[in-house]
């Protein structure tokens, strides 16, 4: 049950009503009050609490209160006694309410296991499912809840494991065993090779991919092996295979072992198509840029504008009439230098038209001399797959393609008789470098508008790839019941069921729109947008923003903020984020079954992703703490709970519990979206990292949070942390956070002195602190769970001095650089400065 309750919820679920007071009418004393209690806990919960500490403090104050008896006698009420035994049952029949027998937890485990188990993994939602289907059968929920959910578990699996093998065949099975054989150095590699991901985008890494892609698909494995299974359920296999080593899958059963094989290798199939579809996407991107960076070095060197054409042509053409037998070295070069001469040439050169031409010659020249080489592989490698079956003027492309690719690249034009479409696959300003004065097709340049067309009807999903996921048949996106529930479906995104009435009302808001911009151009009240030309093409160009003055209140909030509460460990916010969340009960383990208690699991998440986010590492954490924690223990836990998809769910719950904590008489009533990201590098094991063809390299985009008709001004509101209390009775040494702009960085030196809160407050002096309600206190006042070791030490924040002072001692550790730094003024002084 929750902690915390509003005043509100607490008279509303708490109160007792007409019948309950007939049941706790000959009850007195802390037996009224126990009653009460447990009555309402059980009307809430659909069971009894194991503890009188389940019971929240809101609610007892306030039931004792309507009971008239002292809050301080429910200690006196003992759960395990004959009289609580005897209010139990009396609730029960009061409720309607039985008792559960060997029966029902037979059937529960079958329910489960049948409904439940196949589409949702985490134990407490099992668990909740459970109690959920316990009330709704009127029955009070057994004793062994953990057992039945880990029956439930087995005997799903089992089934999972039985319909796998069975779907695979015999010969499929066994080419997949034969995998992780033992002496089979081929299925090894191949193995590990499945479980890579692809390299920055260029052509070894496109053919390696199609390398891959091709084995995989020789195993043979079944269309539809997963079809009807939850994407959850495959994906959670094919998380435990992926950690896994030939020898651990040697040391599972013959069934586990095939069905975690086939759930890897066929996620793998999926995510290798993707992969190279999006290789694909990126290469063609990247072959037309680089040929327009070096065609635009190239004519930015020769360009120089020269100024006074006119006066210029005026004097060549009064010295040519004037002279006209003489040669241009004597009658010309006197008048206009030679060197102008030769500046006008060369700028008449770099025109538009010029600078195109040449970046259609520079494409031709690097796809027939090296990029060509992909396209054979790819064309039989990738299912391209369109639903227009009126108008596919790409698709019609790539068979004319195909049907050429195995004939010599010598053959440099297409046949006469060969269909070759140009309407949608070749842009206008190309038509002259593809069809020659003859009328011949030229197979290279229009290999190249293919390329270009299909990059473009694959990112508007017009194509899409058979066997992939993100790019697959669009189609396969929409609801099961799409086509018998039309209207309703329409209805829910309100839009028309008619697709003409569709074009017709967006072109109508379209011209409104630019209606509106061209009146606001014509009467100067655009706001500084215009309307330029970039490359040859309109282009419009919108002013920068003007930066606004800051508030007058907002460097006052922050001294204020600084002396309240002074520098908070990035670990203790932290251990508190995850006491007000719970975020770290979305790490689910990527194995069958873990036997780690919850409290020892939180602790040793909390320091593997401390360890982790501040680019500490696990046996740095381990070398200075005394947690009691092994470097052996935060491995397995990083490798069997850290998961990408894990980190993304606890950090949406972390984020919705960011937004859900905001009060609104500060904060206003908006809504959240996320502004302008800013590329931050990381390192390519960093679980949140990602390849950005656009930045280069490998990192991570943050974003700004931006809301919308709210109040703004730097979240560091006292609220934000007012909330924070002990969690554990662990310690852990607090290396300082040097924020900067490149990195958070650990400082082994200048330990902060034990400060007082008056003396503080004396000096004007923040206080490292931890917060609690109601008091600010520092953290030798706090209660014994909080004293540190004595190896333990505190630091604050340093500056960025004080980091690039650290670094050169060698006792600090420099972070990666910001690819284009973060905000100026933007420090807060409640958490680090800055966060990986």
């Amino acid at each position: 049950m929750r902690r915390e309750w509003s005043p509100e919820d607490v008279v509303a679920c708490w109160t007792p009503v007409g019948p309950d007071w007939e049941l706790v009418a000959n009850k007195s004393g802390p037996t009224r009050l126990g009653f009460v209690l447990m009555l309402k806990f059980f009307e809430l919960e659909g069971r009894f609490p194991q503890f009188v500490e389940e019971f929240p403090q809101a609610a007892v104050d306030y039931v004792a209160d309507a009971v008239k008896v002292p809050a301080e006698d429910l200690a006196k009420y003992d759960l395990s006694s004959r009289s609580a035994k005897g209010h139990r049952t009396q609730i029960r029949e009061a409720l309607g309410f039985r008792p559960a027998t060997r029966a029902d937890e037979e059937r529960l485990t079958g329910w489960l296991a049948d409904e439940v188990c196949p589409v949702e993994l985490v134990e407490d939602r099992l668990r909740e499912a459970l109690l959920v289907q316990c009330r709704s059968d009127r029955i009070e929920p057994p004793g062994r809840i953990e057992r039945i959910v880990a029956a439930a578990r087995a005997r799903a699996d089992r089934v999972f494991c039985a319909q796998t093998v069975a779907r695979l065949g015999g010969v499929c099975a066994r080419r997949l065993l034969d995998l992780v054989a033992e002496g089979n150095e081929d299925g090894t590699a191949l193995l590990a090779s499945l479980k890579r991901d692809p390299g920055a985008v260029g052509l070894d890494s496109l053919l390696t991919e199609i390398t891959k892609l091709t084995a995989v698909r020789q195993l043979g494995l079944p269309e539809g092996l997963f079809a009807d299974c939850s994407e959850k359920l495959v994906a959670a296999w094919r998380a435990r295979a992926i950690k896994m080593y030939p020898s651990d899958f040697r040391d599972a059963g013959e069934d586990v072992r095939a069905t975690l094989l086939g759930a890897l290798c066929a996620s793998r199939q999926a995510e290798i198509t993707d992969a190279l579809v999006e290789l694909l996407v990126a290469l063609v991107h990247k072959i037309n840029a680089r040929a327009e960076r070096r065609v635009e070095r190239q004519l930015t060197a020769e360009l120089k504008k020269v100024r006074g054409k006119e006066g210029i042509l005026f004097r060549l053409a009064d010295a040519a009439v004037g002279q006209p037998e003489g040669t241009v070295r004597k009658v010309l070069y006197p008048v206009v230098g030679e060197k102008t001469l030769r500046d006008l040439v060369a700028e008449a050169k770099a025109n538009e038209k010029a600078f195109k031409a040449k970046v259609r010659t520079t494409l031709r020249s690097s796809y027939s001399s090296y990029y060509r080489q992909m396209l054979p592989p790819l064309l039989n490698t990738l299912g391209f797959k369109c639903n227009n079956t009126a108008y596919r003027p790409v698709m019609d492309a790539l068979a004319l393609l195909a049907k050429y690719a195995d004939v010599d690249g010598k053959t440099r034009f297409y046949d006469a008789g060969d269909a070759a479409p140009m309407d949608g696959v070749v842009r206008k300003d190309w038509r002259e470098a593809v069809v020659d004065d003859k009328g011949k097709i030229e197979r290279i340049p229009y290999e190249l508008c293919v390329l270009v067309a299909l990059r473009d009807a694959i990112r508007r999903r017009e194509i899409y790839v058979e066997g992939g996921m993100r790019w697959r048949n669009p189609e396969d996106d929409l609801p099961g019941d799409f086509e018998s529930a039309r209207t309703v479906h329409y209805a829910a995104i309100r839009q028309p069921e008619d697709p003409k009435e569709f074009v017709t009302g967006l072109k109508r808001r379209m011209t409104d729109g630019l209606d509106r911009l061209s009146a606001a151009l014509a009467d100067g009240s655009a706001g500084g947008v215009k309307v330029t030309t970039r490359k040859g093409e309109p282009w419009i160009t919108v002013p920068k923003l003007e930066p606004l003055d800051e508030p007058t209140g907002l460097q006052a909030l922050k001294d204020e903020v600084v002396r309240r509460w002074g520098v908070l460990d990035l670990l203790d916010v932290l251990k508190n984020a995850d006491f007000l969340t719970g975020f770290t009960d979305e790490f689910s383990p990527v194995a069958a079954y873990e036997r780690i208690d919850r409290a020892t699991l939180q602790r040793r998440l909390l320091l593997a992703l401390f360890a982790l986010g501040t680019n500490m590492g696990i046996r740095a954490i381990v070398a200075t703490g005394e947690h009691g924690e092994t470097e052996a223990a935060l491995r397995h836990v990083r490798r069997h709970f850290i998961t990408v998809d894990n980190l993304r769910a606890a950090v949406t719950k972390l984020v919705n519990g960011t937004f859900a904590a905001r009060d609104a008489a500060w904060w206003g009533q908006g809504n959240a979206c996320a502004s302008d990201s800013k590329k931050f590098g990381s390192w390519s094991s960093n679980f949140m990292t990602e390849y950005h063809a656009r930045y280069g390299g490998n990192g991570v985009m943050i974003y700004w949070q931006c809301d919308l008709k709210v109040a703004h001004f730097e979240q560091m509101s006292g609220r934000r942390y007012r909330h924070f209390r002990p969690v554990t009775n662990w310690s852990i040494p607090q290396p300082a956070c040097g924020g900067s702009n490149s990195s958070v960085r650990s400082l082994a030196s200048r330990p902060k002195a034990e400060t007082t809160t008056e003396s503080a407050r004396v000096r004007g002096k923040p206080v490292r602190m931890n917060t609690s309600e109601p008091l600010m206190r520092t953290r030798k006042d706090h209660p014994p769970q909080w004293k540190q070791s004595r190896r333990s030490r505190s630091y604050r924040v340093g500056t960025q001095r004080d980091s690039e002072l650290a670094v050169k001692a060698g006792v600090g550790h420099r972070g990666f650089r910001v690819k284009e730094g973060i905000h100026p003024g933007r420090i807060s002084y409640v958490r680090n400065r800055e966060t990986p």
